[in-house]
Order: C-alpha cells, then sequence, then structure tokens
C-alpha cells in the first residue's frame, strides 16, 4: 500500500512509540510503505527532530547490514521536575497518614496516567544501562514495574513470599527485613529468570532496603546481575541503610503522626540523571 508522506510519518511514529529499545530494520517501512530507504532516512530525521523538541525521546541510528533505528524514550528534565514536584505535593497529603505513620499509596500506583509517567521516567535514567528483565516484590511494587517495562520493551519477573502451585518449582531464599530485623522467605519460580540476566529491580517503598537486598541476594542464585534499583519513595534519616547504589523519585524527610504532617522532597533522581548526562538534549528546547 502506497502512503502518502504525512501519512507515513504518522504510521512511522505511531509504530516507533509502541516498540521501544527495539531495532528496526529500515526495510522493514521500506517495505511496508514501498519507499526508497533514502525517503524513509528523510522521514526519521523529522520523527527525530520533533522527539527531541518535544521531549518525547530520541531515535538512535545504528549502521550496517544488520543496523536500522531504535527508539529511546526520554523525559526532558524540565517535564520530570514539574512531575516530581506534583508527586510530592500528592505525597503530603495529611489523609494519606495511616495509623504506624503508613502512608496510602494505592490510589497513586493504581493510576495508570501516573504510574505511566513514573515507568517513562526510570526508563529514562536507565537507558544507557543493558536490561534484560524488570523484577519486583508482589504486590505494589508490580504496576511500578509493568510501567518500566512497557517502556524498556523487556519482560517483569514477579517475587513472592508465598509459593504459587502454577509457577512450578522455585529458588527460596530467607533474607532479613531492615526495619523489623526480622527472618522473612522471598521466592522466584526458576523458569522465570534466565541465568546471567541483566535485572532492573523496581520497588514502591524503601526504608532501610531489606526487600530489596534480599532480590539482590536471590539474583545471585541465578547467577544474574543486577543493571539498577529503582524506588518511588525512600525515608530518609535511617540508621543503617542495606542498599547503597539506586534511584528515588520522592524522599520522605519525616512523618509526625500527631500534627499529621508529612514532609516530602525530590529523590536522588536528578542527582543520577546529572552525573550521567542524561537527557541534556532536551535542555536547551525544554
Amino acid at each position: 500500500m502506497k502512503f502518502r508522506r504525512s501519512g507515513r510519518l504518522v504510521d512511522m511514529t505511531n509504530y516507533l512509540l509502541h516498540h521501544p529499545h527495539s531495532l528496526v530494520p529500515l526495510t522493514h517501512f521500506s517495505e511496508k510503505y514501498q519507499s526508497a530507504k533514502s525517503s524513509i532516512s528523510e522521514d526519521l530525521t523529522i520523527i527525530k527532530e520533533t522527539f527531541e523538541q518535544q521531549g518525547i525521546g530520541t531515535l538512535l541510528t545504528v549502521p550496517g547490514a544488520a543496523g536500522g533505528v531504535k527508539f529511546i524514550p526520554k523525559v526532558a528534565i524540565s517535564e520530570a521536575k514539574q512531575f516530581i514536584e506534583e508527586l510530592c505535593e500528592f505525597i503530603a497529603k495529611p489523609e494519606r497518614l495511616l495509623p504506624g505513620g503508613y502512608l496510602y499509596l494505592t490510589d497513586l500506583l493504581g493510576t495508570p496516567s501516573i504510574v505511566n509517567k513514573i515507568g517513562r521516567l526510570f526508563a529514562t535514567v536507565f537507558s544507557n544501562r543493558k536490561i534484560d528483565v524488570v523484577m519486583t516484590v508482589a504486590t505494589k511494587g508490580i504496576p511500578l514495574a509493568y510501567a518500566v517495562a512497557a517502556q524498556l520493551d523487556v519482560p517483569v519477573v514477579i517475587v513472592r513470599k508465598d509459593s504459587k502451585v502454577t509457577e512450578g518449582s522455585t529458588v527460596s531464599i530467607n533474607y532479613v527485613s531492615g526495619s523489623s530485623k526480622r527472618i522473612q522467605t522471598m521466592l522466584l519460580a526458576k523458569r522465570s529468570l534466565k541465568e546471567g540476566s541483566n535485572v532492573l529491580i523496581i520497588d514502591d517503598f524503601m526504608k532501610a532496603g531489606g526487600t530489596i537486598n534480599g532480590m539482590v541476594s536471590l539474583l545471585e542464585e541465578f547467577k544474574a546481575k543486577v543493571a539498577g534499583i529503582g524506588v518511588l519513595v525512600e525515608t530518609e534519616g535511617v540508621e543503617e541503610r542495606l542498599v547503597d547504589q539506586y534511584v528515588s523519585l520522592v524522599k520522605l524527610a519525616d512523618v509526625d503522626v500527631r500534627e499529621r504532617n508529612i514532609q516530602v522532597k525530590d529523590g536522588s533522581y536528578f542527582q543520577i540523571v546529572n552525573e550521567e548526562k542524561i537527557g541534556e538534549d532536551f535542555n536547551e528546547n525544554s
């Protein structure tokens, strides 16, 4: 089917947005639109410039016979700052306080528009790393893990604290909870993770980091590597943090149950973005 250029640009853009981090040969577009590769290259240049101007991401061109083009989703720094500010205001609402000083985050994790934006942020900060799979622990981290995995175009594996007969044989470990110091168990189905995989760990909340540290230990049983760690909310002022290198979006600075006051601020996201110079291409256009 022969496309007009305007229709071709729209269709190519839609395809790239739905296939992030996938290498697409130029012949795919050339054959689909019955157009010369030179015309396809010109179209891709237009799409790349528009993506970068709008802070959507960028296109990576891979030369050679086996090459092609790859869409890398990224969030402009200005957009990230605005969204994280909104997250802080959202989380700091007094009505979120639960007995024992816990925070209610279920509504946030159940809102697709918010979760998808969080997924884009983590996909941006980890875009330069080799990632084969996203891992999280059941249950609240699952929406975040899928949002990140969708942007990276990789599968999700879910660590559980009880065995499911539908998952077959499992590998289990005991770990010490960082906050309660209790010994707990987590397990992962043997079939869910290939040996030597590069794994991005995503979780919704981290205090001392015991659960995440347990997932790191579990990965050792699969001879897998930790490609990165991302958490939505971390707490400040923890005496002994069991995890050192991680990216957080929001930091819980203080919780006053009596006064019903929650103080939150930016996490380590922008520090990591600046160190790795991620998203700097968008600074001038944002």
